[in-house]
């Protein structure tokens, strides 16, 4: 089975990319990529929430500008 299904779902009903949230945590997308090949702890997935929160709201906002 597939290592941090939460995210990568939360992630792809936001619309948020995993390279996004790679960015906001400055790193690259390939070691974003390999951090979520493990299971990760809950204090690192409740960042990602957040950022991944942070970055659908900031897209919302932008569509609603436009």
């Amino acid at each position: 089975m597939l290592a941090n299904t939460d995210i990568r779902t939360m992630a792809k009903e936001k619309g948020v990319r995993i390279w996004e949230v790679a960015e906001i945590m400055k790193i690259s997308d390939p070691t974003m990529t390999r951090k979520l090949r493990k299971e990760l702890p809950d204090t690192e997935k409740q960042r990602i929430f957040t950022i991944i929160d942070e970055i659908a709201a900031e897209k919302e906002n932008a569509a609603h500008y436009h």
